[in-house]
C-alpha cells in the first residue's frame, strides 16, 4: 500500500524555519568560544553544542530539501571572522551553554505541543533531549565552579493554605502590599540572571562594533537590561531578600569584532523577542500590582527597543523573511 505523503502544517514550517535560523546563528557564537577556551571541562561542552548545532540544522535541512521547501539563508562562515582574538573568557562561554540550552529547551518543548508528523515530532523530541541533557551537564558544571548563583530561598509553609474570601479578591489579592510568593520569587530571580548575562554579551559587541548607528542601539539595549536588574534587585532588597550579584564572567580587551554586524544584530533581535515572552511569562504568574505594572511596562519598552532593531536590519537588507501564506487579497482587488 503507497504511504500517502502529508504536507508540512505552518506550525511545522515555523517551527523548523525558527529552529533553523536560531541554530546556524549560535553555531558562530560557539566557534568562536572553541579555539580560545583554555578550561579543560568547559570545552567539551563547547563542542558537544557545536556538534548537536550541526546535527539539527543538518536535519532541517534535509526535510526542507525533501519538501522542495527553500531552505533559509541563514547564517555562514561570512558572518565571522576566524582570527579575531578571543572576545569573552571561559566562564561566559560556559554560562553561554547553560543560557542557549535553557532557550532553546523550552521552544522545543512549546513546538512538539504544536506538530503532529510524525518525523517533525521525532525530530523536536530528540532536540529537546540532547539539549536538556548538555544544559544540566553546564549548568552541573556551572555550580562546582561556583558561577550559578541560586535563586531566593524561603521558610517552608507549616501548612496549605487558602485565599480567604473578600469583598473585591481581585483588588485585594492583587493590590494588597504582601511577601512574594514563589513563582514570583523565581521569575524575578530568573529575569535579573538573564539580563546579568545579556548586559556581558552586549559589552562585547559595542566593544567592536564600527558602526555607529548600531552601537547607539547596543548601548540602549545594555541600557535596558541595566534598568530591568535594577528595577527587580530593588523589589528583591525591599522585601529584605539579597539582590542578585553579577558572577565572576568576563569580556576580554579585544577591539577586533569576530561576528558580522548581520549577526550580531540577529543575535540582538532574537533575545528580544524572548525577553518580551518571557516577562509575559512572568507576568502571568504574578499576583502583585506593583509587579504586573513593572512587567507590562517592560513589554512596552522592550517591544519598541525590538521594533527600531528591526527597522535598523530591514534597511541593511539582513531581515530574512519567515514563510508567508499566499496572498489571495491581492488577487481580488
Amino acid at each position: 500500500m503507497k504511504e500517502h505523503h502529508i504536507n508540512l502544517t505552518t506550525p511545522e514550517i515555523a517551527g523548523l524555519w525558527k529552529t533553523y535560523m536560531q541554530n546556524t546563528s549560535n553555531i558562530y557564537v560557539f566557534k568562536h568560544f572553541e579555539p580560545y577556551i583554555q578550561d579543560s571541562e568547559i570545552k567539551p561542552l563547547v563542542d558537544e553544542q557545536i556538534n548537536l548545532l550541526h546535527k539539527f540544522t543538518a536535519k532541517i535541512r534535509e526535510i526542507f530539501s525533501d519538501e522542495n521547501f527553500p531552505v533559509p539563508q541563514g547564517f555562514s562562515d561570512q558572518d565571522i571572522n576566524f582570527s579575531a582574538p578571543a572576545l569573552y573568557t571561559d566562564l561566559f562561554g560556559l554560562s553561554y551553554v547553560y543560557r542557549f540550552n535553557q532557550m532553546v529547551f523550552s521552544d522545543y518543548a512549546v513546538t512538539i505541543t504544536k506538530v503532529a508528523r510524525a518525523d517533525v515530532v521525532e525530530f523536536f523530541y530528540e532536540c529537546l533531549n540532547l539539549s536538556g541533557a548538555l544544559f544540566k551537564k553546564a549548568l552541573n558544571l556551572m555550580l562546582s565552579k561556583g558561577i550559578y548563583d541560586r535563586p531566593p530561598k524561603m521558610p517552608y509553609p507549616h501548612q496549605v493554605e487558602f485565599i480567604q474570601k473578600r469583598d473585591s479578591l481581585l483588588e485585594t489579592w492583587f493590590g494588597e502590599h504582601r511577601p512574594l510568593n514563589a513563582m514570583e520569587l523565581g521569575e524575578i530571580f530568573y529575569i535579573i540572571e538573564r539580563n546579568y548575562i545579556g548586559i556581558l554579551m552586549l559589552m562585547g559587541f559595542i566593544q567592536v562594533m564600527r558602526d555607529q548607528e548600531i552601537k547607539d542601539y547596543l548601548l540602549k539595549g545594555k541600557d535596558l537590561a541595566q534598568k530591568q536588574i535594577d528595577i527587580f534587585n530593588k523589589i528583591l532588597k525591599e522585601e529584605q531578600h539579597l539582590g542578585n550579584l553579577p558572577v565572576s564572567m568576563e569580556v576580554t580587551d579585544s577591539t577586533v569584532s569576530p561576528f558580522s554586524d548581520k549577526l550580531i544584530m540577529f543575535l540582538v533581535s532574537t533575545s528580544v523577542t524572548a525577553g518580551i515572552y518571557l516577562c509575559a511569562y512572568a507576568m502571568s504568574l504574578s499576583f502583585r500590582k506593583d509587579l504586573a505594572f513593572h512587567y507590562a511596562a517592560l513589554m512596552v519598552e522592550i517591544a519598541r527597543y525590538g521594533e527600531e532593531g528591526m527597522k535598523l536590519m530591514i534597511e541593511r537588507g539582513w531581515m530574512e523573511q519567515p514563510p508567508e501564506s499566499f496572498d489571495r487579497e491581492a488577487f481580488q482587488q
